[in-house]
């Protein structure tokens, strides 16, 4: 209705040979005054410097003469305000169209024929979904629904860190219940996860495999088992929300990849990368970031800029007209450093 009004008066200011000028509608704050009210002839007082009221005189009787199946009253009110009441069948007219759209009606082909990349909860295996999750879960999705309502084939995609130190940790702690339910010695590891999940997906493992792995000198079966248990599980909290994701999209492939070696040597390559006690660091400050940040530890372990650096670029490689992150409170101090 407020489009169509805004055409309408746009016809009568060049029918009526006045300067084009922007207008604009409000509603007024008083319903008994009409449905729209414009300041039009107030802005074109200013201009031509005449009486606004005698322009708003000029104004609603051409308003209402030459679109009588809109207006049903044009009124000057104040200084000069124009307040505009719409004819009842046209609104009539637009609920039928409301009922008949049903719930498609105010969608939008704006961006019709673009694709948009949407990011969101990206927790990593180690342990079951918080309510700081599902918050991010559903912001996501929503932001994710208003883009398909404009238009866009939205991918919805979940990435997660399943390599470096916190798999490792994993691990232990999983081999460490899983021996302490056969009753054999154990030391559990410092910072390792103590959830009961833990111990569940320890006894799941003794049920299945026995005693077989208590002299396992690696770690890659119970971190396997537990990556495809503790995920299974956040899946299986997803869908319950009617969740789906596009893409799961995980850390390790882009090791196996060559990734993580594709971003080094372009930021070598920028002079973006430097050494310092042993470790490798991100000139963020040529960046304009207030210092310099470590992507790979002394240790040899990438901390999380590096993959996320990698797994960014990706994104841009696979040509996404528009992309979205939807960020938890742990990423707060190394996204501005990706982004950079």
């Amino acid at each position: 209705m407020k489009s169509e009004l805004t055409a309408a008066l746009k016809n009568v200011l060049i029918s009526l040979e006045y300067p084009d000028t922007p207008v604009v509608i409000q509603l007024p704050k008083n319903p008994e005054h009409g449905d729209f009210s414009s300041n039009i002839a107030m802005q074109l007082a200013q201009k031509l410097g005449n009486n606004p009221r005698d322009i708003a005189q000029s104004i609603s009787e051409k308003l209402a003469k030459d679109f009588p199946h809109l207006v049903a009253s044009a009124k000057i009110a104040g200084p000069g305000f124009i307040n505009i009441q719409i004819q009842k069948e046209q609104i009539i007219s637009q609920l039928k169209t409301i009922l008949k759209k049903d719930t498609l009606f105010g969608r939008s082909e704006l961006c019709s024929g673009k694709k948009a990349l949407v990011e969101f909860v990206s927790a990593n295996p180690t342990g079951p979904l918080t309510v700081g999750h599902g918050r991010g879960a559903i912001l996501g999705d929503v932001v994710s629904n208003i883009l398909e309502w404009n238009g866009y084939k939205v991918e919805r995609e979940y990435y997660y860190n399943n390599a470096g130190q916190q798999m490792q940790r994993l691990g232990q702690s999983v081999q460490a219940r899983y021996l302490e339910l056969l009753g054999k010695p154990a030391e559990f590891p410092k910072e390792g996860y103590e959830g009961e999940y833990i111990i569940d997906i320890a006894r799941e493992l003794m049920e299945e495999r026995g005693d077989s792995l208590q002299n396992s000198e690696g770690l890659e079966t119970f971190i396997e088992v537990a990556e495809k248990n503790i995920f299974q599980d956040i899946k299986n909290t997803l869908e319950k929300t009617g969740l789906t994701f596009d893409h799961y999209f995980n850390e390790q492939s882009l090791y196996e990849s060559g990734a993580i070696e594709s971003v080094l040597d372009m930021l070598n390559d920028k002079n973006l990368i430097y050494k310092k006690e042993g470790a490798t660091w991100f000139k963020a400050t040529s960046s304009g970031r207030p210092q310099d940040r470590v992507i790979i530890k002394s240790t040899g372990e990438p901390t999380y800029r590096l993959p996320d650096m990698a797994y960014h670029l990706n994104k841009f490689e696979r040509k996404y007209d528009f992309m979205v992150d939807v960020l938890g409170a742990d990423h707060m101090d190394a996204y501005p450093d990706v982004l950079a």
